[in-house]
């Protein structure tokens, strides 16, 4: 399968705890790098070896950017950006982001020492719970192997959970199967903001979901080919309904190696089946392959997609079909859900300014 293949390549390519050599300076310290705070070297050859330690040695609350360099290896553990540590950037020091690995292995039904789940939330790979997080240049992943796993049946594996706002995600790639990337908030009605940049994201299942205010630009959107009918959803939005604005895409490419009509571009998740989860998810002005068909969105449960707020704008592409079951936005409506509209708020923010 899709997901054994990636599993298989970074393993041997990034194997635990494996470093690519550093092709800098030999002497490379923070006050030989200009703008790094802290550098992570798997091979010991930086401050510390992992990137929680990177993280946990960051200062609280901190008003402007602390600048984490991860040099090229892979690191494997879970990570955990805590609340208090605001403002913390990831930077990938390798020449692509596939040559920085940052993952861990536990999925949903994966037990803890107790005995008991990890849960959606708890298989994260990563957690981002402090506001201003930035990453660039690097790979999030989780590589729970669905297939040397028969015995576990609660398969979402999220590699990347957010709960803050003014997140900012520049060249990083988000690899896992069922719920790759959970774009989440602290709370229902807790507005947090997600701005993605020339990423890729990969995954099967849901595998874009939750009720943060997310916005992909020109980025890539890959669906793994389970060899299943439906072979899967690209999102599952849950935006309360207080909210405007859940999850955009637009100057994106949806691709897929599934065959054609067999992906959903998405359903309505509601949590606790949560009446207020009015979804939103709205693609424009992007290319989307023969993946997806003419009917685009699919019901959650009890929970019809005509209720959510799903609809495209300008798209183009195989899978860019015109059918009822394809709402549009006017131009009217279009004016009024773009990037700036997604992310500016109250307080002005322009992530990349």
């Amino acid at each position: 399968m899709m997901r054994r293949r990636h599993f298989l390549e970074l393993s041997a390519t990034l194997g635990a705890g494996a470093a690519v050599a550093w092709s800098g300076p030999a002497n490379a310290r923070p006050g030989h790098d200009p703008g790094l705070d802290l550098i992570v070297a798997a091979d010991g050859g930086g401050d510390v070896t992992t990137v929680q330690a990177a993280i946990d040695a960051a200062p609280a609350g901190a008003l402007t950017p602390y600048r984490i360099g991860v040099r090229p290896g892979s690191y494997l553990g879970q990570v955990i950006v805590p609340a208090d540590k605001t403002n913390l950037e990831l930077r990938g020091l390798g020449r692509a982001p596939a040559e920085v690995l940052i993952a861990d292995d536990r999925a949903n039904g994966t037990l803890k020492p107790d005995g008991t789940p990890w849960g959606t939330s708890g298989s994260a790979s990563v957690t981002v719970n402090g506001a201003g997080f930035r990453a660039r240049n690097l790979t999030f992943a989780n590589l729970f192997d669905e297939a040397a796993h028969p015995e576990i049946t609660n398969r979402q594996a999220v590699a990347v959970l957010t709960r803050a706002d003014k997140l900012i995600f520049e060249r990083v790639r988000f690899l896992a199967n069922q719920d790759t990337l959970y774009v989440n908030s602290t709370a229902a009605g807790v507005v947090a903001r997600a701005s993605f940049r020339d990423c890729y994201v990969e995954g099967d299942v849901d595998f874009i979901f939750g009720r943060a205010t997310a916005v992909f630009d020109r980025c890539r959107v890959h669906s793994l080919n389970r060899g299943s009918t439906p072979n899967g959803y690209v999102t599952a939005p849950s935006t309360d309904i207080t909210n405007p604005h859940g999850l955009l895409f637009t100057h994106c490419r949806l691709t897929s190696d599934a065959p054609a009509g067999t992906v959903y571009l998405g359903r309505p998740w509601h949590p606790s089946n949560d009446p207020n989860a009015i979804g939103q998810t709205i693609i424009r002005n992007s290319w989307i392959g023969a993946h997806i068909g003419a009917t685009a969105w699919s019901d959650f449960g009890t929970w019809p997609w005509s209720e959510a707020r799903l609809a495209e704008y300008r798209n183009t592409g195989p899978g860019a079909l015109t059918s009822p079951d394809r709402p549009q936005l006017t131009p009217a409506e279009a004016a009024g859900n773009d990037v700036a509209d997604f992310l500016t708020g109250s307080d002005d923010w322009h992530p990349y300014c």
